[in-house]
């Protein structure tokens, strides 16, 4: 049986997931962090960490101040959603984008500007970070 905070025995819901991914992208780019978010939501930065992480389901009132906050509308947070497979009588949602990246200012930046440019300037972009990342350590 499922439990009221967004997971099951298997754990969060794929779309909580999602949502709180979306959240946490839109926190970023926006340049605030999660203690202004909070804040603004009257939460402590604990439970917007569980938000992002999709551990927590966040209401639908609160979605709609999150999204009040960003000046995004509501739909925003389940762009990229589709229909997935219809099993046992019951339509799932699949998040289409795979991001197991932890998002950054750089990270978004980085996506937000690659479709600007050619795809050879694309493919050399990707042969210098791979070559960075395979000389050098990773550095935290």
């Amino acid at each position: 049986m499922a439990r009221g905070d967004g997971e099951n025995e298997l754990g969060p819901h794929p779309v909580d997931r999602y949502v709180g991914r979306k959240v946490s992208e839109k926190r970023i780019s926006l340049g605030y962090n999660q203690g202004d978010l909070a804040r603004a939501l009257g939460l402590t930065f604990q439970q917007i960490q569980k938000y992002e992480k999709g551990s927590n389901r966040i209401s639908a009132s609160k979605l709609w101040m999150i999204s009040q906050f960003f000046g995004v509308e509501v739909d925003y947070f389940f762009e990229g959603l589709e229909r997935g497979d219809v099993q046992g009588g019951s339509e799932t949602l699949t998040p289409t984008p795979n991001l197991d990246y932890p998002p950054t200012r750089m990270t978004l930046e980085m996506a937000a500007l690659t479709p600007q440019l050619s795809n050879r300037r694309q493919k050399l972009a990707l042969e210098i970070v791979r070559e960075m990342v395979q000389a050098t350590p990773a550095e935290h």
